[in-house]
């Protein structure tokens, strides 16, 4: 865990961001949290272990680490916002029974073109929706 740590330290060193346990415990919580939690959802696992966290810090340091391109927030359907540890571009599949959001991997086939026309892309959107696999099943076995 020491390595990712450093891993934290570095990455608000290198955007001059002031060092904060809110901004480790968020970087920490979503790195190690791939199912793209809300910000209440953020709130509440890390309340448990800081009572006198406030849903304004949460949001407002959620905030900070979106504007620095540390964390991405999703919104695929209705208003929900949900938060991702950014590293790699990639796509999403939200599924339409359950709501889990799953990562998928897979290249835009359009980024190349931007790149080469002088662009800097810093995100790229791509979702789709549908039943993921464990939901089948389940409709299956009924």
């Amino acid at each position: 865990m020491v390595e990712y740590l450093d891993k934290y330290l570095g990455l608000l060193k290198n955007k001059n961001l002031k060092i904060t346990h809110q901004r480790i415990e968020i970087l920490k919580y979503l790195h190690n949290n791939k199912t793209h939690p809300t910000a209440d959802k953020i709130y509440s696992e890390l309340k448990k272990k800081n009572p006198a966290l406030s849903k304004t810090t949460i949001y407002n340091t959620l905030d900070t680490l979106q504007k620095n391109n540390l964390v991405q927030n999703l919104t695929i359907s209705n208003t929900e916002q949900r938060y991702e540890f950014k590293e790699e571009m990639h796509h999403h599949f939200l599924c339409k029974k359950c709501g889990a959001l799953i990562d998928i991997n897979i290249t835009c086939p359009n980024l190349n073109k931007m790149l080469n026309q002088g662009h800097k892309v810093e995100e790229v959107h791509g979702y789709f929706k549908g039943y993921c696999k464990n939901c089948l099943k389940k409709k299956k076995k009924v």
